[in-house]
């Protein structure tokens, strides 16, 4: 475990950041795997299929990682606040309820998968290709949920190093499944898909083995899980009494009422829905502008998928810093360290720019290169689209960069609304362009359409970071 609270913030965000930034690394190295299997061996109609569908998995996939992260948040303020017996129900609730709203996710979206589909624009030619995949990585979003969950908790703690082998075992587990399905068994899109359900499934497993093994503080006992009324406090409030890593935690008194839980229940509601429709904001106006997407034709889709693809990796690093920056804040606000709170965020930000300038070194010098890699093409139209979208995009890749480390800071700091407005703002905006730029301009309105929203996105932001009262008790905001 690893306390931010105390050190050097520049050499704990980074010690934090790269196990993150591995494992996010890993994981989009597999979806390019994934994608060029399935370019390779079942070719352009195949990948447009999955391609098709890949923001509606997106969506949903996004959903429950902002709900895991932000019922993770509240884990990580108990954790920085040295309330030990708040984190162990934090994890039991973050567990239940998360898997609730997983299991109505799953059950609503199977139930209406073709009509999502129809809504997206699907062409008949590519729909029964679409189900067969979609409707298995959808079958599969509890056990997604469950492993977000787990690794959440564990960086809650301040372990990012413990997702990141199992992250790279699943993502080992995901390719040679791939390769399993794809080519051997002639499987089609579904066996890629099986590949990515297994993977989950056996991530989950190992992570939550080796979480009940090393930390009481996430083992969970049948009581944590299901009685809410009588409910035993298994850890003490100081560490003094308790060994939080491995040994066994002494039963006291338990000060957690009924009415402490329900008020508990409630805080991790409002930061793991707000974290979790932030994100599904964003999928949603990529979902729409998808639809219009569709209707351009299989080698515009192509293209746009191996954009989204790099454009995945040229992100990642705001991903990481965001999700250090949630950790981060929430442990030193539940400390009461503001002023570590406002020297992480500059830092962030400032790490990110750095990477903001190599991501745009990238697309003008390999940007070709790269589409080739990920989807195995030649197709000019495909690779001058693709390219043209990273050129434009990628200039404007600071903007972002302050986007993602603000909103996520906003939520480790336990402000929900604001995060939740700039998100509206991006989802009406590419509604918007859906329907107007796309029709008019074709290809060219979708790459010009992220950029646009960026700028209107980032105003409230910026406004409120610069005067919450959490950060204004040391001076004027950040």
């Amino acid at each position: 475990m690893k306390d931010l609270t105390k050190g050097k913030p520049s050499r704990l965000i980074l010690a934090f950041a790269i196990p993150i930034f591995m494992a996010n690394i890993l994981q989009l190295t597999y979806s390019i795997v994934d994608t060029r299997i399935v370019g390779s061996y079942l070719g352009e109609n195949s990948l447009a299929a999955v391609g098709a569908t890949t923001t509606l998995s997106n969506l949903m996939i996004g959903f429950l990682m902002g709900l895991a992260n932000g019922f993770a948040i509240i884990t990580a303020q108990k954790f920085g606040a040295r309330d030990y017996a708040g984190v162990k129900k934090s994890f039991a609730l973050s567990i239940k309820m998360g898997c609730i709203i997983a299991l109505a996710i799953t059950v609503l979206c199977l139930l209406f998968l073709r009509q999502i589909l129809g809504f997206l624009n699907v062409s008949n030619d590519l729909m029964g290709m679409a189900v067969s995949y979609i409707f298995i990585i959808i079958a599969g979003l509890i056990a997604t949920f469950l492993y977000d969950a787990c690794a959440a908790a564990l960086r809650a703690l301040g372990d990012t190093v413990t997702p990141l082998v199992i992250l790279a075992v699943s993502v080992c587990l995901n390719m040679a499944g791939d390769i399993f399905f794809v080519v051997v068994l002639k499987a089609g899109v579904a066996g890629a898909a099986i590949a990515t359900v297994l993977a989950q499934v056996i991530a989950f497993i190992v992570c939550y083995v080796y979480m009940v093994k090393r930390y009481e503080l996430l083992r969970l006992s049948r009581s944590d899980l299901f009685d809410s009324h009588l409910l035993r406090r298994h850890l003490k409030s100081s560490d003094e009494n308790c060994d939080i890593e491995g040994a066994e935690c002494k039963d006291s008194e338990n000060n957690m009422t009924p009415e402490v839980i329900a008020m508990m229940k409630m805080t991790m509601l409002k930061a793991g829905l707000s974290m979790a429709f932030m994100s599904s904001l964003v999928n949603i106006g990529s979902l729409t502008l998808q639809t219009a997407i569709n209707r351009l034709g299989q080698d515009i889709i192509v293209a746009h998928t191996a954009a989204r693809k790099i454009s995945e990796i040229f992100m990642v690093m705001f991903t990481v810093f965001g999700q250090t920056m949630a950790t981060f804040c929430g442990q030193n606000i539940g400390a009461g360290e503001v002023a570590r709170v406002k020297k992480g965020i500059k830092l962030a930000i400032f790490y990110t720019c750095i990477w903001c300038t190599m991501a745009i070194i990238a697309s003008y010098t390999i940007g070709p290169w790269l589409v080739k890699l990920v989807t195995g093409t030649n197709n000019p139209i495909v690779i001058k689209n693709a390219t043209n979208y990273l050129k434009f995009d990628t200039l404007f890749y600071y903007v972002t960069a302050v986007i993602c480390i603000v909103r996520n800071a906003m939520q480790g700091l336990g402000e929900q609304i604001t995060p939740l407005v700039s998100s509206s703002l991006e989802m009406v905006g590419k509604i918007v362009i859906a329907f107007t730029l796309v029709p008019l301009l074709g290809y060219t309105g979708v790459i010009v359409a992220e950029p646009i929203v960026w700028f209107i996105m980032v105003i409230p932001l910026l406004v409120k970071i610069y005067t919450m009262p959490v950060l204004r008790k040391q001076g004027h905001g950040i």
